[in-house]
């Protein structure tokens, strides 16, 4: 029985970090942003550089990395050595947890060097997305919604 909880447990908080992947690439759009006016600029890609961007680092992780490892830890032993067992459980599975909370979201990224239309020369990072590979000469579209840039074809 207790195998079948701790079993339950990774298998909840793994579902419970994929849901916090977001996606940060320049054809995906919030709900916030969806229907709203975009500023849009042209330009001309300068250069494109891969990048990682990081992944969230939120309670997410260690919340659910310290129930499944206080759980595990409580498995061991009993009286005393199993509460012991429960605290270091808690504590190694919170840091496993915050640890694989980022490394589950942490996406593939592109920096994209634009020397927009105006003169200005301004870089963008986003996702990498499927179908927007870019090369320098490519002429490209910013979009630009509350404060947030991607670059499009």
């Amino acid at each position: 029985m207790k195998t079948f909880i701790v079993a339950g447990g990774v298998l909840a908080a793994s579902l419970m970090l994929g849901g916090c992947a977001s996606n940060l690439g320049g054809d995906v759009y919030t709900r916030d942003q969806a229907r709203t006016v975009q500023t849009v600029r042209m330009g001309t890609v300068e250069s494109v550089r891969a990048v990682q961007i990081e992944g969230t680092k939120t309670v997410v992780g260690p919340a659910a990395g310290a129930a499944v490892g206080g759980i595990a830890g409580s498995t061991i032993g009993g009286g005393r050595g199993s509460a012991v067992a429960t605290v270091i459980g808690a504590v190694a599975g919170g840091m496993a947890g915050a640890a694989a909370e980022e490394g589950i979201t942490r996406r593939q990224g592109v920096e994209i060097t634009v020397r927009e239309d105006d003169g200005q020369l301004r870089a963008y990072v986003q996702e990498v997305s499927d179908g927007q590979l870019f090369a320098p000469g490519d002429r490209v579209r910013i979009l630009t919604v509350n404060g947030t840039s991607r670059v499009t074809r």
